[in-house]
């Protein structure tokens, strides 16, 4: 893959947007705080960040992050010549940032999914990388970028939480290859996993037991799901981000084979997260206009949590599991 219009694109940028995807990720935020470090470094250049809904708790510690703004504070009447996505699997993931990505002389997509379609002006997608962290660290690398302490320490937490922490199917030769160059570049993997995975609230705690010991199990417990209401995240005081690991404690249990969260939204409204350990979820999320991996993936339906697990679990069932 030939990534000399993408350096040429940014160094002759004058204005030049970062954004993340809805409701964002370690990947996502990672490679956002990553570029926009690796583009100072290298060209000298402040790019702008624009983070799609708002940055979890737990990823507050990384570089220049405190510099993104949210997509509510955000003035989307502003012009840029470059567009930058990262990890952004679909267009509309983008919510009302498309705005500001349609008017740009350039929108460049840097993705990992293999859903995703290509609806950028420059599309760079690596369905073979384990996350968008993973592929930009390539992609500097062969364009002979500096890479700094602060962009390695973003691209880490990149690679470690889309492949949950090296554990996941799609941690390969190449991911250890980039996660050791990247130590060698500064990032430190104790610091990053600590601030990651040892940061959780009593609240946040006590409410992912609570949704634990509510867990429904189907077929034989080969299926398991929990339901995520506000009125519950109230009253643990949990935070905005309390499912963030959640699933994947469901789908650790010896005999799952497919697990969900549905966390309200409103009463005709549910966010779904799923995870598996062989069917393949991302082709289910996409049924309801969602995507993601083979084994994480997520939607959003508009219906009431009640139906919004009926047709979910109508899906599930149809998979030989």
């Amino acid at each position: 893959m030939d990534y000399s219009q993408l350096n040429d694109i940014i160094k002759s940028g004058k204005n030049i947007l970062i954004v993340t995807h809805i409701n964002p990720d370690g990947d996502t935020l990672g490679s956002m705080c990553g570029l926009y470090s690796a583009i100072w470094d290298n060209f000298k250049k402040k790019a702008d960040m624009l983070v799609v809904s708002h940055v979890p708790a737990v990823y507050k510690f990384l570089p220049f992050v405190k510099q993104a703004k949210s997509l509510d504070e955000y003035d989307k009447s502003r012009e840029y010549n470059v567009v930058i996505n990262v990890d952004v699997a679909a267009y509309d993931r983008m919510s009302t940032a498309t705005e500001l990505f349609d008017r740009a002389g350039c929108s460049v997509n840097i993705d990992h999914h293999k859903t995703n379609n290509n609806y950028a002006k420059l599309n760079y997608v690596d369905s073979d990388a384990s996350s968008t962290g993973e592929f930009l660290f390539y992609i500097m690398k062969s364009l002979g970028w500096k890479i700094s302490e602060d962009t390695a320490t973003c691209l880490y937490t990149a690679l470690l939480t889309d492949t949950g922490s090296f554990r996941f199917d799609n941690t390969t030769a190449k991911t250890f290859a980039a996660a050791s160059e990247l130590v060698a570049f500064g990032a430190k993997p104790s610091e990053i996993y600590k601030n990651v995975y040892e940061n959780d609230t009593k609240g946040l705690v006590l409410f992912q037991a609570n949704a634990i010991k509510n867990a429904v199990f189907e077929c034989d417990n080969k299926i398991v799901y929990t339901t995520v209401y506000k009125k519950d995240i109230e009253r643990f005081k949990a935070g905005d981000d309390c499912t963030e690991g959640l699933c994947e404690k469901l789908r650790a249990i010896s005999t799952t084979e497919a697990a969900f969260i549905v966390k309200e939204i409103n009463s005709n409204m549910s966010k779904i997260s799923m995870r598996s350990k062989h069917i393949d979820v991302a082709e289910i999320c996409s049924k309801f206009s969602g995507g993601g991996h083979k084994f994480a993936a997520g939607c959003v339906i508009k219906s009431s949590v009640k139906e919004a697990i009926r047709k979910v679990l109508e899906e599930v069932k149809k998979q030989d599991l």
